[in-house]
């Protein structure tokens, strides 16, 4: 490495640049100057780096946007012995996302101005990944009335949801969705009917019975898209569904989509690259809400994302600490952590050929990025040099113990993965590097 720019100017040379916004991937160099993307392009610095400059050298690896995660639980305020600002920050930039967006189940519940305001500055403090809120949907979370949502937005609100809770009564998300409409906000559904799933443990099945634990049954996610389509064309508002698992609840959105009504939705990894199988002998690791369903759903779940049904993939990452974890599973809290193996596994799918590696990409970078209104995702003169540097075929174990998250919930604990993480960079600063 040449020594470090006297201009504020650092040139990242020899790279695979990838961005998938606009289809580039080729051989190239990007210069930051301060925060943002100066210069970026395969004809780059191909008469040499002027004087004055930092160069890193890529060594030909893929230069991407950082990742941007769109549905993270932080734990802070309220239960920083699970998670925290910090030490989500530190799994996240380990696992290349430089901007996450949180679920407002913190304690106390992000439904105020106040506390919306203070994730925004303990985030900014910290100075890691970029954290933007949702606000709740229902004030405290009850399902009962509706937050002050237009408030909300104005002190940086990305969208509104009640979280790991579906948006139970169809009159509340009813107005929700007519005041989305008329301010141009987004509604975050759970989509799970809470009655079909309330005591449920797992998916409802063969397997279920066989181990003696009661089911969630696939019907509980369609029952409650079936209902969210109606109000949504009822309203018109925008309305995107979370971490959908099921074949027959990606098929109510494509159709919903066909219809042209104002719908996205995302996944989690575990639901294209795992099933019901990784419960296994009552892994409570593998606990997940929605619970990890059948082989033919997770194929439906491929299938959603190959043809563009399912616009995005975010971590669902859930810390839950050992407490919560290492005991029956019928007592086990539900979630798993996911911010330092989003890009591994959803890489997954174009190791496995399913989509290319800019497909891939896209559902972690531009394609959240494009829903939540950010302006991130893009290799873009002028955009904010949040940056990941990775190497696409890079083998290595999942190992849960050496994660920077505080907890160590992983589904994917013992998985042997390709593609691993070099360097972040946010705003132009380096704030992880993988020794190498």
């Amino acid at each position: 490495m040449a020594p470090r720019s006297t201009s504020g100017l650092v040139a990242y040379v020899n790279a695979r640049l990838l961005d998938p916004a606009s289809g580039l991937d080729s051989r190239g160099a990007l210069l930051t100057n301060g925060e943002i993307v100066a210069d970026v392009g395969p004809g780059l610095f191909q008469g040499g780096v002027p004087a004055g400059m930092e160069v890193v050298d890529c060594h030909g690896l893929c230069l991407a946007p950082g990742l941007v995660d769109m549905r993270v639980q932080l734990r802070e305020p309220g239960e920083e012995h699970k998670e925290t600002l910090k030490s989500a920050g530190e799994a996240a930039v380990a696992g290349g996302v430089t901007s996450m967006v949180c679920l407002p189940n913190t304690n106390p519940v992000i439904d105020e101005v106040a506390t919306v305001e203070f994730v925004a500055r303990r985030a900014r403090k910290i100075g890691l990944a970029k954290v933007y809120p949702y606000a709740a949907a229902s004030k405290q979370l009850e399902g009962k009335e509706l937050s002050e949502m237009g408030m909300l937005a104005e002190a940086g609100a990305l969208g509104f949801t009640d979280g790991v809770k579906a948006i139970r009564s169809a009159q509340l998300m009813r107005r929700a969705l007519s005041y989305a409409a008329t301010f141009g906000l987004m509604i975050v559904q759970h989509p799970e009917e809470p009655s079909l799933a309330e005591n449920g443990m797992m998916n409802e099945g063969e397997l279920a019975t066989r181990m003696g634990l009661s089911g969630i049954p696939a019907a509980a996610e369609a029952i409650m898209l079936e209902r969210d389509m109606r109000l949504v064309a009822l309203t018109g508002g925008r309305y995107h569904a979370a971490h959908v698992s099921t074949a027959e609840g990606i098929e109510i959105i494509r159709k919903a989509k066909a219809a042209g009504l104002p719908v996205s939705c995302d996944t989690a990894p575990p639901y294209f690259a795992l099933n019901e199988m990784s419960v296994g002998d009552y892994r409570t690791f593998a606990k997940l809400s929605p619970p990890l369903r059948a082989e033919t759903d997770r194929q439906a779940v491929v299938a959603g994302l190959k043809d563009g049904t399912i616009d995005a993939v975010a971590s669902d990452h859930a810390p839950q600490d050992q407490d919560s974890k290492r005991v029956p599973f019928a007592a086990a809290e539900f979630g798993g952590v996911g911010l330092e193996t989003l890009l591994a596994i959803t890489l997954e799918l174009a190791h496995n050929g399913h989509i290319g590696l800019l497909d891939a990409l896209r559902l972690v970078t531009c394609a959240p990025a494009g829903i939540l209104g950010l302006p991130a995702g893009r290799l873009r003169v002028g955009a904010s040099a949040d940056l990941v540097l990775f190497d696409p075929d890079r083998a290595w174990k999942v190992d849960a113990k050496k994660f920077r998250a505080k907890s160590k919930n992983s589904p994917f604990d013992d998985r042997p993965v390709q593609g691993l993480v070099m360097r972040t960079v946010i705003d132009g600063r380096t704030v992880y590097a993988h020794d190498a």
